[in-house]
């Protein structure tokens, strides 16, 4: 298992979290993913051989929420 943490902009809404956390955890490979409120950042535990953390990045952006860069 890997741990990943992706960075957002700022997050408004108890609703925002639940929508990231729950697109993410619905993904094959991933075993959790929690929204960090205060800091604004996704951290996911998740099997590297059956998602990559492109994959999840993507999935990330594509309920709503762009990734920064790092």
């Amino acid at each position: 298992m890997k741990t990943i943490k992706f960075q957002l902009e700022t997050l408004t809404c108890p609703s925002c979290i639940a929508k990231i956390e729950g697109a993410l955890n619905k993904e094959h490979g991933v075993e959790e993913a929690k929204v960090l409120f205060n800091s604004s950042k996704v951290k996911v535990k998740y099997d590297s051989e059956e998602v990559s953390s492109d994959q999840l990045e993507k999935l990330i952006e594509k309920v709503g929420f762009p990734v920064l860069s790092s």
